[in-house]
Protein backbone atom coordinates (compact mmCIF):
# COMPACT_ATOMS: atom_id res chain seq x y z
CA UNK A 1 0.00 0.00 0.00
CA UNK A 2 1.64 3.58 -0.50
CA UNK A 3 2.17 5.96 1.81
CA UNK A 4 -0.64 8.19 0.13
CA UNK A 5 -3.50 5.65 0.59
CA UNK A 6 -2.10 5.06 3.71
CA UNK A 7 -2.54 8.53 4.78
CA UNK A 8 -5.97 8.59 2.99
CA UNK A 9 -7.01 5.67 5.31
CA UNK A 10 -5.88 7.67 8.08
CA UNK A 11 -7.85 10.46 6.99
CA UNK A 12 -11.29 8.12 6.73
CA UNK A 13 -10.73 6.35 9.91
CA UNK A 14 -10.85 10.50 11.55
CA UNK A 15 -13.76 11.35 9.90
CA UNK A 16 -15.49 7.71 10.72
CA UNK A 17 -14.55 7.69 14.49
CA UNK A 18 -15.03 11.62 15.24
CA UNK A 19 -18.42 13.09 14.78
CA UNK A 20 -16.68 16.40 15.00
CA UNK A 21 -14.62 15.64 12.14
CA UNK A 22 -15.35 17.86 9.34
CA UNK A 23 -13.61 18.07 5.66
CA UNK A 24 -10.68 15.94 5.08
CA UNK A 25 -8.38 19.44 4.30
CA UNK A 26 -9.02 20.86 7.71
CA UNK A 27 -9.37 17.59 9.96
CA UNK A 28 -5.49 17.14 8.01
CA UNK A 29 -4.81 20.90 9.21
CA UNK A 30 -6.12 20.17 12.95
CA UNK A 31 -5.83 16.97 14.12
CA UNK A 32 -2.81 16.22 16.09
CA UNK A 33 -3.47 12.56 16.63
CA UNK A 34 -3.14 12.72 12.18
CA UNK A 35 0.01 14.60 12.57
CA UNK A 36 1.20 12.37 15.28
CA UNK A 37 0.38 9.15 13.45
CA UNK A 38 1.72 10.42 10.06
CA UNK A 39 5.09 11.71 11.58
CA UNK A 40 4.84 7.93 13.17
CA UNK A 41 4.91 6.52 9.66
CA UNK A 42 7.46 8.30 8.57
CA UNK A 43 9.42 7.95 11.51
CA UNK A 44 9.04 4.20 11.74
CA UNK A 45 10.29 3.68 8.07
CA UNK A 46 13.42 5.65 9.47
CA UNK A 47 13.61 3.23 12.30
CA UNK A 48 13.77 0.28 9.90
CA UNK A 49 17.14 1.41 8.89
CA UNK A 50 19.24 0.72 11.57
CA UNK A 51 21.55 4.17 10.01
CA UNK A 52 18.39 6.30 10.67
CA UNK A 53 17.70 5.35 13.99
CA UNK A 54 19.24 8.71 15.14
CA UNK A 55 17.40 10.86 12.97
CA UNK A 56 13.75 8.95 13.47
CA UNK A 57 14.50 9.23 17.41
CA UNK A 58 14.80 12.99 16.71
CA UNK A 59 11.99 13.10 14.53
CA UNK A 60 9.81 11.36 17.19
CA UNK A 61 10.57 13.55 19.74
CA UNK A 62 9.74 16.14 17.66
CA UNK A 63 6.41 15.55 16.86
CA UNK A 64 6.10 15.08 20.86
CA UNK A 65 6.75 18.42 21.46
CA UNK A 66 4.52 19.49 18.60
CA UNK A 67 1.61 17.46 19.46
CA UNK A 68 1.98 16.12 22.97
CA UNK A 69 1.82 12.60 21.86
CA UNK A 70 4.71 10.28 22.14
CA UNK A 71 4.98 7.35 19.71
CA UNK A 72 8.17 5.45 19.92
CA UNK A 73 9.59 4.49 16.29
CA UNK A 74 10.00 1.33 16.62
CA UNK A 75 6.36 0.85 17.69
CA UNK A 76 4.25 -1.26 14.86
CA UNK A 77 0.91 0.86 13.57
CA UNK A 78 -1.64 -0.84 11.86
CA UNK A 79 -3.71 0.56 9.21
CA UNK A 80 -6.78 3.22 10.14
CA UNK A 81 -5.40 3.91 13.40
CA UNK A 82 -6.79 7.17 14.92
CA UNK A 83 -5.81 8.96 18.28
CA UNK A 84 -9.13 11.17 19.61
CA UNK A 85 -7.25 13.85 21.21
CA UNK A 86 -4.24 12.91 21.94
CA UNK A 87 -2.35 15.12 24.59
CA UNK A 88 -0.61 12.55 26.63
CA UNK A 89 -0.37 9.34 24.72
CA UNK A 90 2.65 7.72 24.98
CA UNK A 91 3.54 4.36 23.52
CA UNK A 92 6.18 2.46 23.95
CA UNK A 93 9.07 1.01 21.58
CA UNK A 94 8.09 -2.45 21.64
CA UNK A 95 3.99 -2.23 21.34
CA UNK A 96 2.50 -3.61 18.55
CA UNK A 97 -1.07 -2.09 17.51
CA UNK A 98 -3.88 -3.79 15.04
CA UNK A 99 -5.63 -2.35 12.20
CA UNK A 100 -8.98 0.34 12.97
CA UNK A 101 -8.05 1.17 16.46
CA UNK A 102 -8.90 4.15 18.40
CA UNK A 103 -7.44 5.26 21.34
CA UNK A 104 -7.87 8.67 23.69
CA UNK A 105 -5.97 11.01 25.32
CA UNK A 106 -3.73 10.08 28.12
CA UNK A 107 -3.52 6.31 27.08
CA UNK A 108 -0.51 4.68 27.73
CA UNK A 109 1.38 1.97 26.18
CA UNK A 110 3.95 0.99 28.68
CA UNK A 111 6.49 -1.24 29.58
CA UNK A 112 6.91 -2.86 33.06
CA UNK A 113 10.89 -3.95 32.85
CA UNK A 114 13.60 -2.65 31.50
CA UNK A 115 14.95 -6.13 29.47
CA UNK A 116 15.71 -5.51 25.91
CA UNK A 117 12.70 -7.80 24.59
CA UNK A 118 9.28 -7.68 24.08
CA UNK A 119 8.14 -5.25 27.10
CA UNK A 120 5.01 -3.56 25.63
CA UNK A 121 1.67 -4.35 24.96
CA UNK A 122 0.37 -6.10 21.39
CA UNK A 123 -3.26 -4.50 20.76
CA UNK A 124 -5.73 -6.29 18.56
CA UNK A 125 -7.53 -5.52 15.79
CA UNK A 126 -10.99 -3.40 16.26
CA UNK A 127 -10.39 -2.19 19.82
CA UNK A 128 -11.11 0.87 21.72
CA UNK A 129 -8.82 2.17 24.46
CA UNK A 130 -10.53 4.77 26.84
CA UNK A 131 -9.12 7.90 28.08
CA UNK A 132 -6.65 7.94 30.45
CA UNK A 133 -5.96 3.86 30.50
CA UNK A 134 -2.78 2.61 31.23
CA UNK A 135 -2.23 -1.16 29.11
CA UNK A 136 1.24 -2.03 30.91
CA UNK A 137 3.66 -4.71 29.93
CA UNK A 138 3.78 -7.95 27.06
CA UNK A 139 0.27 -8.10 27.32
CA UNK A 140 -2.17 -9.03 24.32
CA UNK A 141 -5.82 -6.93 23.75
CA UNK A 142 -7.67 -9.12 21.48
CA UNK A 143 -9.71 -8.46 18.54
CA UNK A 144 -13.22 -6.57 19.27
CA UNK A 145 -12.28 -5.41 22.62
CA UNK A 146 -12.50 -2.49 24.18
CA UNK A 147 -10.41 -0.98 27.88
CA UNK A 148 -12.52 1.39 29.83
CA UNK A 149 -11.40 4.84 30.79
CA UNK A 150 -8.53 4.96 33.52
CA UNK A 151 -8.75 1.01 33.30
CA UNK A 152 -4.81 -0.29 34.87
CA UNK A 153 -4.61 -3.71 32.78
CA UNK A 154 -1.25 -5.95 33.52
CA UNK A 155 -3.05 -8.80 32.27
CA UNK A 156 -3.82 -10.54 28.79
CA UNK A 157 -7.48 -9.73 27.87
CA UNK A 158 -9.35 -12.21 25.49
CA UNK A 159 -11.03 -11.46 22.15
CA UNK A 160 -14.51 -9.49 22.45
CA UNK A 161 -14.14 -8.55 25.78
CA UNK A 162 -14.06 -5.30 28.34
CA UNK A 163 -11.85 -4.35 30.79
CA UNK A 164 -12.30 -1.98 33.48
CA UNK A 165 -11.21 -0.85 36.49
CA UNK A 166 -8.03 -0.70 38.41
CA UNK A 167 -6.69 -3.54 38.48
CA UNK A 168 -8.72 -4.45 35.54
CA UNK A 169 -11.38 -6.85 35.62
CA UNK A 170 -12.60 -8.29 32.32
CA UNK A 171 -15.75 -9.67 30.83
CA UNK A 172 -17.33 -10.57 27.79
CA UNK A 173 -19.02 -8.06 25.64
CA UNK A 174 -22.87 -7.98 25.66
CA UNK A 175 -24.41 -7.97 21.34
CA UNK A 176 -25.50 -4.56 22.50
CA UNK A 177 -22.08 -3.14 23.39
CA UNK A 178 -20.73 -3.99 19.92
CA UNK A 179 -22.92 -0.90 18.85
CA UNK A 180 -21.09 2.82 18.41
CA UNK A 181 -22.14 5.02 21.47
CA UNK A 182 -22.33 7.76 19.30
CA UNK A 183 -23.41 7.35 15.64
CA UNK A 184 -21.27 9.54 13.77
CA UNK A 185 -23.30 10.06 10.71
CA UNK A 186 -26.74 10.89 12.78
CA UNK A 187 -24.52 13.33 15.08
CA UNK A 188 -24.77 17.29 14.09
CA UNK A 189 -22.45 19.66 16.34
CA UNK A 190 -23.86 22.75 16.81
CA UNK A 191 -20.66 24.36 16.10
CA UNK A 192 -20.27 23.29 12.40
CA UNK A 193 -22.88 26.71 12.00
CA UNK A 194 -20.89 29.14 13.55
Amino acid sequence: MSLLSTLREDLAAAKGRDPAARSDFENALVYSGLHAIWSHRLAHAMWERPALRGPARVLAQATRLVTGIEIHPGATIGRRFFIDHGMGVVIGETAEIGDDVLIYHGVTLGGRSMSKTKRHPTIGDRVTIGAGAKVLGPIVIGDDSAVGANAVVTRDVPADAIATGIPASVRHRSGKQHEDLVDPTSYVDPAMYI
